[in-house]
């Protein structure tokens, strides 16, 4: 096995229990395993109960499974939004989303911000859903709880809050009581292969979904919501899941339980915070979002002085650790450093030690 270490933000390096979980799946021929089968049922059951323990999650929210959280973004326009919805952009992520809105030729808004600005929250009225970034991994910006809270507190009642979690969960602490719906993938913050995605979605939506299709508008075929309760209210999905990856995640779930949220949460601030006034040190190289408040504590990203991306990930590579670089436009201008859960505290901080010798 290679003795780097991936410092990259998605695929990151995988859990430390993988490799042990893996083995044991091919043991117990999960692969194989029949989507209609009681053996599936367990394992759904399984990794949706140790995952709305792990994150909080309350019981009225359904947890379902699609092929990635790009996907989820064409969902929500789906089943979610009859006229408009409002996207907080100030990354490639965020607009993406708008960008998928938009392609459903829905009469969306946006409020786009310069990189790594706070957003002044003018949401308009009629808004059927406010689409949001937790942690924008192109740049590393981080969109404050109490920011979250804000939106709550001002928007409609009849407005859903959806919030991109991708490479914030389970390292960031989420209200889920302020939250409609929200979605993330696997190979982050959980540490896993790619190709699973996981989308979390309360009653209103499942409201919403139904008024939508009592119009007459179409809300998708196989993963509808209403499709997706129909089969998760069974433990089921309606088409053959990547059955390895739902069971995978289950059981890293359950090792993240062991070792607890608040402590994961805890270590993450930690390690981000070593990262970043390690930036702040050197002379290569600055934080690039400057208001230490809106810096991701998932996905540190630096912007780099008289030096390339690609300099400096081949001399960390020399060291065995692999970062990821700039993303877009900032190939070769950012260095961009994943801070998950598998990534251990001593991990990090040899990480900066090593940096420092650059």
């Amino acid at each position: 096995m290679s003795n780097q270490i991936y410092f990259t933000p998605g695929p990151a390096q995988t859990f430390y229990s993988f490799e042990q979980h893996l083995k044991n799946a091919l043991r117990e021929d999960v692969p194989s395993i029949s989507h209609r089968s009681i053996e599936f049922q367990k394992i759904f059951q399984f990794t949706t109960e140790k995952l709305k323990e792990l994150l909080n999650i309350p019981e009225q929210f359904n947890i379902y499974f699609t092929g990635s959280a790009n996907e989820i973004w064409e969902r929500i326009a789906q089943n979610l939004i009859i006229n408009s919805s409002h996207h907080l952009v100030n990354g490639s992520f965020s607009k993406k989303f708008y960008d998928i809105a938009k392609a459903y030729q829905l009469d969306s808004t946006i409020e786009e911000v310069s990189l790594g600005n706070p957003f002044s929250l003018s949401i308009p009225i009629e808004t059927e859903l406010i689409a949001l970034t937790q942690n924008e991994t192109s740049i590393g910006f981080n969109f404050p709880e109490n920011e979250i809270s804000s939106i709550f507190e001002c928007k409609n009642d009849h407005t859903l809050l959806a919030v991109d979690a991708v490479s914030c969960t389970p390292s960031v602490n989420l209200d889920f009581n302020l939250i409609d719906t929200a979605y993330f993938s696997v190979q982050k913050g959980f540490g896993l292969p790619a190709g699973l995605g996981v989308w979390l979605v309360n009653e209103k939506c499942h409201e919403k979904a139904i008024q939508k299709q009592s119009l007459g508008h179409s809300i998708g075929s196989y993963h509808s919501l209403p499709t997706l309760k129909k089969f998760a209210d069974k433990h089921q999905t309606p088409e053959t899941p990547n059955v390895l990856a739902i069971y995978l995640l289950g059981k890293v779930a359950q090792d993240m339980l062991y070792r607890g949220a608040k402590q994961i949460q805890n270590d993450t601030l930690y390690k981000s915070t070593i990262i970043h006034q390690a930036f702040e040190e050197m002379d290569w190289v600055d934080p690039f979002i400057k208001q230490s408040k809106y810096r991701s504590r998932t996905v540190a990203v630096g912007e780099l002085k008289g030096i390339s991306s690609s300099d400096v990930i081949s001399k960390m590579k020399e060291k065995k650790f692999v970062l990821g670089s700039g993303y877009g436009s900032f190939k070769e201008s950012h260095i961009r450093i994943a801070n998950f859960p598998t990534h251990s505290k001593e991990q990090t901080e040899l990480l900066v030690d090593t940096l420092k010798t650059l």
